[in-house]
């Protein structure tokens, strides 16, 4: 009996602390999380935008984002976004190597421990 009222305790905690989690998509409604930028010429940079709106009821504030390698840079909206107004992140791709390329870039919010990660598809011609 003792240890199932501990597994039982156990468990009510977990919940409680894991309710209490905010994660990205509690704050923010991205318009896309993927976006596909369709051909590209080799060694011309290509730029993705991803718009979100701010769908709580507190400013959200854009912590980081990070992009997954060296080949991709960011940018974003560095003011706090108010509730209902929208933001933006950018994602520019260095088109240099020929071929297919899928790139994520990670958002992280404030006060949120979860990252939201967005995609930049394309195909890199000669």
């Amino acid at each position: 009996m003792k240890q199932f009222m501990i597994a039982f305790v156990a468990l009510f905690v977990f919940t409680a602390v894991n309710a209490q989690s905010k994660k990205p998509t509690d704050l923010v409604k991205f318009a896309s999380e993927t976006v596909d930028l369709g051909k590209a010429k080799l060694n011309s940079p290509v730029t993705a935008t991803f718009t979100f709106t701010n769908s709580s009821t507190e400013d959200v504030v854009i912590e980081t984002v990070t992009p997954g390698c060296g080949c991709t840079k960011s940018d974003y909206t560095k003011e706090p976004i108010k509730p209902g107004k929208t933001g933006t992140i950018t994602a520019t791709y260095n088109a240099a190597t020929p071929g297919k390329f899928s790139k994520q870039v990670r958002v992280k919010l404030l006060g949120v421990d979860q990252e939201q990660v967005l995609t930049i598809l394309g195909n890199v011609e000669q």
